[in-house]
């Protein structure tokens, strides 16, 4: 349920990193606690977020949920996808239903990511 080749954050975002480049999206703990996703916003290509900033919105049939930036860095792509499909971040989360993609400015701000086990425990702790 919870990909070992990933990070995550308390608030349930993962993030897959290739070299200097993050791909980011929100766990499958999130996406049932949401219900059916029906829109996200996404950043402009181009924008600089940091750690722990907003990159994004996920709308819900129950709640709209901020997406923020695991680390710092610079959007280098959106997926398109979730425009006329939404409804991949409920059906392959980790897979098509990935959200931005980002190049880190800092890489050693990764560490201070929870991995698969830690998740699980704290996904438990709720």
């Amino acid at each position: 349920m919870y990909p070992d080749d990933l990070k995550y954050t308390r608030e349930h975002e993962w993030i897959r990193l290739t070299g200097s480049t993050a791909r980011v999206g929100i766990t499958s703990y999130a996406q049932e606690a949401l219900g059916d996703i029906v829109f996200v916003t996404l950043p402009d290509i181009g924008a600089t977020v940091g750690a722990g900033e907003p990159v994004g919105e996920v709308e819900s049939t129950k709640s709209v949920s901020e997406i923020y930036a695991p680390v710092a860095g610079e959007i280098t792509a959106r997926n398109e996808a979730l425009t006329g499909a939404p409804e991949l971040i409920n059906s392959d989360p980790y897979g098509d239903g990935w959200l931005v993609e980002f190049t880190i400015t800092d890489a050693d701000a990764i560490e201070g990511l929870l991995d698969a086990d830690e998740y699980r425990e704290h996904v438990k702790e709720h």
